[in-house]
């Protein structure tokens, strides 16, 4: 783990001059085949394949060892694999570890794909799924069995943000069986506001996509691990062929050395943003971690260090088709997209029964529409008149 403040490390991780050789950012060095001068030189990186060395495209070039060792130092591991998005980094970590016959638990409230990757991909290789709710806490040890290989958890949960007791479930699953790979979707701390390797965690996950990249530019997955679990992960990774281009990898690289201005940013806005909300009379509730009364919040102040700029909140009356289109159609400042973690602000909402589809282990508590936000960079005065005049369309379409 690096003694460096997490702001300096992210400006000074990865950027040794076996990478930069002169220049201040990492090279760009694209290859597929790389050039052997001697028999001992292929002999040596043959060897070495797997610890840095120049070996073949798919291993990695300067490129994606400069990232690779960025994102060890941020996150206190012993090694990181890539992945071309976050959905790869997910799907992979698991089958790296899991095999016909055996069971893993995933939290209810992690991101559909993985849900569905777990119905639809494990499910017809043999690998069984069990779902537990966010508040589970020490009780999940009650969902161990005999063949549990992998417990997979996010923090908060996705779309509606309630954070976990992680500690108590990571002691519960250790108690019961140490060997248990822990897996967790970091992307909401992005891999540095919650260090989840520190809480006995074995593998943080996250899709670079969003905050790391930060542009909403370009897609990769990132998966750090500790030394246990390390070769496992990357040699299977590798041999499934998981890989990212240098062009990415550089990308990925260049937006390390500015998230953390933008976390905050981010962070201070979503803030002022999710308080105004919660003194809108259209609003029923504010799932926002930083805020008391959001579920897990306590845990939260406890375990996290930071927050970002992703949040959602229920309204007190579930829109019709057309208040909805009303409500989305006419956004100024915020775009209605998939994904999040860029500069600019987006919306999306759903309806309880689209929330209740994907919460396998839990009922829904709430019968309002739900929206979800990003506070991008713009200014909060403009975000604040946006939603605000969006408010105004409902009670005219009412």
């Amino acid at each position: 783990m690096s003694s460096k403040k997490i702001e300096t490390a992210l400006v000074s991780a990865g950027r040794d001059k076996k990478f930069t050789q002169g220049s201040v950012n990492a090279v760009i060095q694209r290859a597929s085949s790389l050039v052997f001068e001697t028999v001992a030189d292929k002999k040596h990186a043959t060897a070495n394949r797997a610890n840095g060395e120049l070996f073949y495209g798919r291993r990695g070039t300067l490129t994606h060892f400069s990232l690779q060792e960025a994102m060890v130092e941020l996150e206190g591991g012993a090694g990181c694999a890539l992945y071309p998005c976050g959905a790869a980094a997910v799907s992979n970590a698991m089958l790296s570890f899991v095999s016909s016959g055996d069971h893993i638990l995933v939290a209810g409230s992690a991101y559909e794909p993985t849900q569905d990757f777990c119905e639809k991909v494990l499910k017809k290789l043999g690998v069984s799924t069990t779902y537990f709710p966010a508040n589970i806490g020490a009780a999940l040890d009650t969902l161990m069995q005999p063949n549990t290989k992998v417990v997979f958890l996010e923090s908060p949960g996705s779309i509606t943000m309630e954070v976990p007791d992680i500690p108590a479930m990571v002691k519960a699953v250790r108690a019961v069986n140490p060997e248990v790979v822990i897996m967790i979707d970091n992307t909401w701390a992005a891999g540095i506001l919650f260090k989840a390797l520190e809480f006995d965690i074995d593998i943080s996950i996250q899709a670079g996509t969003k905050y790391i990249v930060g542009h909403s530019d370009a897609m990769i997955g990132t998966a750090v691990s500790n030394e246990r679990c390390w070769a496992q992960l990357r040699e299977h990774s590798y041999l499934m062929g998981q890989m990212v281009d240098a062009d990415t990898a550089y990308v990925a690289s260049r937006g390390l050395r500015t998230m953390g201005v933008r976390l905050k940013q981010h962070a201070e806005s979503s803030i002022r943003i999710a308080q105004w909300l919660a003194e809108r009379p259209e609003v029923a509730v504010v799932n926002h971690p930083a805020l008391p009364g959001s579920k897990g919040h306590e845990f939260w102040k406890r375990d996290f260090t930071g927050s970002c700029g992703l949040f959602s909140f229920v309204l007190k009356q579930r829109l019709s088709k057309q208040q909805l289109s009303d409500y989305l159609d006419h956004f100024a400042h915020f775009s209605m997209a998939y994904s999040w973690g860029g500069f600019e602000s987006l919306v999306l909402a759903n309806q309880p029964e689209e929330i209740q589809a994907i919460r396998p282990a839990e009922t829904v508590d709430f019968t309002g529409t739900l929206v979800r936000l990003h506070i991008g960079l713009e200014n909060c005065d403009d975000l604040i008149a946006d939603l605000s005049a969006a408010f105004e369309r409902i009670t005219a379409s009412s």
